[in-house]
Formats: C-alpha cells, structure tokens, sequence
C-alpha cells in the first residue's frame, strides 16, 4: 500500500552549497490560482494555488525549494493521463516538460537511447520506430510522458515498458541528488513500481532503453503476439516490421478505447485483480467464460469482464459514465468533478464485490479526496 504523503516541509533536505546555490531563485514560470482543466485528460476544471513549468534539474530544486520554505504540499504531473483530481489543491503543482531525446551507443544489434520525462509517450514510440527500433511497438498510443510510464509500469498487448527499460535517471527528495536507478533497483511490478511505493520522494528526469534493431544481421527478435486479438490480426498475414506491429496496436486502442481529447477519460480505470485459486475456481464453475491468465500469486481475471457482466457498459448519469464500448473506461460527460468519478467507481466496485467477492483497485493517481475503491486514503503520486 502506497503511503500518504505528508506536507513535504523537510522532504528536500538540501546541502549547504545546494541551498545557496537556488535559495535566492524564485521560479519564472510560477501561476498562482490556476485552473488545472487543461492538464489533465478527465477534464475536471479543479485549480491550484501554484503552478511551475520546469524543463531542467536546477528548475525543479528551485521549485522544491520555493515549496519548502512555504511549507507547501507538492505534486509532480506529465500530462494528466493517469489523474483525479478529486478537489483543488491548495499545494503547488510541478509541471514536468523535461524534454530531450539522445542516442547513447549503437552496436549495430542494439541501441541504447534516452528520452526526457516530459517527452509525450506516443511521440518517442514514434521516434523510435522511425529509427528501425523494436520493443516498444505493443505500448503504441497510451497517453502520457515518458516519466510517468515507469511509475506505473505502464504495460499492454502483453508487453510493458519494464522488458525494455535499461534506467531511470532521478531526483532524490531524501538525498537532494540525481541519481540514475537501473531497471532491477526500479522493483518493477504489474502496474506498480518503487515509485508508487515510495511516493513523493523520486522525480523522474530521464528514462534510458535498451532496444533491438529490427533485420540487423544476425539478429533475432520475436514480435510480442501473445495477446489474442493481435494474434488473430496477425494469423493470415505476419508483421513484417516494428510498425506493422504498432499499427495494429494503434487500430485496435483506436477501436476500443475513446479518444482523450473528444471524450474526457484516463483510460482503463481498474487494474485487473488477482485471486487466488480456489476462489477463481468456484467462480469458473459458475462462470466458465470467464476470461483468466496465470499470475505468480494466483490468477488473473478481467476487470472489464467483471464490470461488464453487471451491465455498467455504457451506463450514464448527468455528468459522468462508463464508455458504451468498453467497460473499464470512465469518463466525463462535461462538468463532472473528480468525486463524481470516484463516487461511480466506488459504486461499480461495490457491485463487483457484491456480486463475485473480488475488490478492484483502480489505475489512476488520485489528489485530494478519500472515498477510493482499493485505498483508504487520498494518494499523492507523480502522474502521467
């Protein structure tokens, strides 16, 4: 479980050097009072006292420091993809447009490369198929940044940003030091990470991959076909490419999921749950459909099934619902608040419980607010 993060007064303890060095600097890029509408994709027009844009290390400790001698809660964003915004936040919010794309080293096989935390997802997925590179095509089109897809994970298709992340270059509240962390030291989880477990005290600046270049000589790679519909899409006639592979992933989220920008959602809403055997089993029996797959601590079932089964799809009140297409995705009709979303998860979570005794957890950060399916308090995480 997550902690809460307390108001962060002594979080950056900074070295005397340090201190002098940005004690006297007043971030420029600081709003106050600022709708936050445009900085998160569910749209909900919540504000907050202070906004800083930073794009560089020395911008951050100046905004961490502008935070701690006024005692301030902070709260890093990318793009808002993974967001609730559940009140106003009388904090200050530290935008991350850290941007920047770099080639380490070419062997001809393999290259090791490295984007900024504030570069869009599906813009470097793009940049690195253009470059003949394979090993993110199946994470094609999630929104967000690059430094928000480590804290979750971020996974699809069967495949997630762990299996290609080499390292995370950070900043360290506890230490106030950029630090660069490799994958194994990241405590990669399903949709979890070290710093969903120790929220609040890293900032990504940077993310470095190891990826293949496709029909190199003497190289192998496989295409990650394991999910069923790109199996299927793909059984008549094989990918010949990393992007052939992305433009399926892209048609089918296409299909599938809603277009942020048109319809206000941060895309799947629940993580799917884990039980274990013998309660899956009573419930295969009763159930025989059920859509499964092996977990190390038990089976994994669908979340989207689950919801589905109790007819949530395409359910609607006056300001929010649930996607008449896919089940897992809430969304906001216009004028919906964070608590109303999260008083229609908890409702679609009780439900779920009710009905087959599993209790859902939900994907998406929330700041402020209390009533969340899956924890007991507010959580204060860097978001997409």
């Amino acid at each position: 479980m997550t902690p809460e993060l307390s108001p962060r007064r002594d979080a950056c303890v900074f070295s005397r050097m340090v201190y002098k060095r940005v004690r006297m600097v007043i971030p420029v890029h600081i709003e106050q009072n600022k709708s936050l509408l445009k900085l998160n994709t569910l749209a909900v027009d919540a504000s907050a006292r202070y906004v800083i844009a930073i794009t560089s290390v020395e911008e951050l400790e100046s905004a961490l420091t502008f935070a701690r001698t006024r005692g301030l809660e902070w709260f890093v964003i990318g793009a808002g993809s993974n967001l609730i915004l559940a009140s106003d936040f009388s904090g200050l919010i530290i935008h991350n447009q850290i941007s920047g794309r770099e080639i380490l080293s070419d062997n001809g096989a393999s290259v090791v490369l490295k984007a900024g935390a504030g570069e869009v997802w599906h813009d470097w997925v793009r940049y690195t198929l253009r470059q003949g590179l394979a090993g993110l095509e199946n994470l094609s089109l999630i929104p967000g940044t690059v430094g928000a897809a480590p804290v979750q994970n971020i996974g699809a298709y069967g495949e997630e940003i762990a299996n290609s992340l080499l390292s995370v270059q950070v900043y360290d509240c506890d230490r106030s030091e950029v630090r660069t962390l490799s994958a194994a030291e990241c405590e990669f989880a399903y949709r979890d990470s070290l710093f969903k477990q120790q929220a609040g005290r890293f900032v990504i600046l940077s993310v470095t991959f190891k990826l293949c270049r496709y029909g190199a000589p003497g190289g192998h790679y496989d295409f990650n076909l394991s999910y069923q519909p790109l199996a299927d899409l793909t059984a008549k006639t094989p990918p010949n490419s990393p992007q052939d592979v992305s433009d399926i992933v892209c048609a089918i989220r296409r299909e599938k999921l809603p277009d942020p920008q048109q319809i206000p959602n941060v895309g799947s809403f629940f993580k799917n749950p884990v039980i274990d055997v013998s309660h899956f089993e009573r419930l295969h029996h009763e159930y025989p459909s059920m859509p499964h797959y092996p977990a190390q601590k038990g089976v994994k079932v669908a979340a989207g099934w689950l919801i589905d089964q109790l007819g949530w799809k395409g359910y609607r009140n006056a300001l929010v619902g649930i996607h008449e297409q896919q089940a897992l995705v809430l969304i906001n009709h216009g004028g919906g608040r964070g608590a109303d979303i999260l008083a229609l998860a908890q409702q679609v979570a009780d439900s779920v419980f009710k009905q087959f005794e599993i209790q859902l957890e939900i994907e998406p950060v929330v700041l402020g607010g209390s009533s969340v399916p899956g924890h007991s308090s507010s959580r204060f995480e860097p978001g997409r």
